[in-house]
């Protein structure tokens, strides 16, 4: 009871610095600031300033209506976040959860985050910018993908330079999940994630808020590789 009073408190104070688009690390200066970094990195995209995904996390096998929470693509049953990462090692926005057969598309839909895109992400001099996502996601003017075998008449070598680039410097999306997973354990526990008894979507975003504290203090792969420093923890809970 103890733990879930203070995981709800936790939740209902902070949550929204992983929810709202309205944070000091947001503004026009600080996206133009990640769009260089991932640019020195060897990114062809020159206005790319984070990356989105969708992260799996493995549920208890419920009793009731299992297909929906089913995801084939990992065969286990789980429920889904969409999560939006910066090159400063922040997880700069999370939503979910969702059920876990949900597509990555759908979840995107859902979210709203392309109406935010579409208001927010401008560098200081009002030139557009964008998030970068794997093949499942829609091409937009603030959301870009790989170049996908079928939609383009054939395959260069440039098509396959600009995919192979962007896949480099995307996988720091993978290493801030494994550093979720890495810092609380007890996420990848499934046998406790329980449907209708267990938090889970808040366990999860309370876990990705500490990560991002503990980023703040320590720093983290993400931000190494891209050379860039987080914020203070002083201004990310300002």
């Amino acid at each position: 009871m103890i733990a879930n009073t203070v995981l709800d408190w936790i939740y209902n104070e902070h949550g929204f610095r992983l929810t709202s688009w309205n944070q000091p690390f947001l503004t026009r200066a600080s996206l133009q600031e990640y769009a260089r970094a991932i640019t020195r990195q060897g990114s062809p995209l020159s206005n790319c300033f984070g990356f989105i995904d969708g992260t799996v996390r493995p549920i208890c096998r419920p009793g009731e209506k299992q297909r929906v929470v089913y995801n084939g693509h990992k065969r286990v049953h789980a429920l889904k976040f969409q999560s939006v990462v910066l090159p400063n090692g922040l997880i700069a926005n999370l939503y979910g959860p969702v059920e876990g057969r949900r597509r990555d598309a759908g979840m995107l839909r859902d979210s709203g985050l392309l109406n935010t895109l579409k208001r927010e992400a401008y560098s200081p001099r009002g030139n557009d910018l964008c998030l970068y996502g794997d093949p499942a996601y829609p091409l937009r003017p603030y959301l870009m993908a790989p170049y996908r075998i079928g939609k383009v008449p054939v395959f260069t070598a440039d098509t396959v330079a600009f995919n192979e680039a962007m896949s480099s410097v995307r996988a720091s999306v993978e290493w801030l999940f494994g550093d979720v997973s890495n810092s609380f354990t007890f996420i990848d526990f499934k046998k406790n994630f329980k449907l209708g008894i267990s938090a889970i979507g808040k366990q999860y975003i309370v876990a990705a808020l500490f990560r991002n504290i503990l980023t703040c203090l320590y720093g983290n792969t993400t931000s190494t590789f891209f050379q860039l420093e987080p914020p203070t923890v002083q201004d990310y809970l300002a």
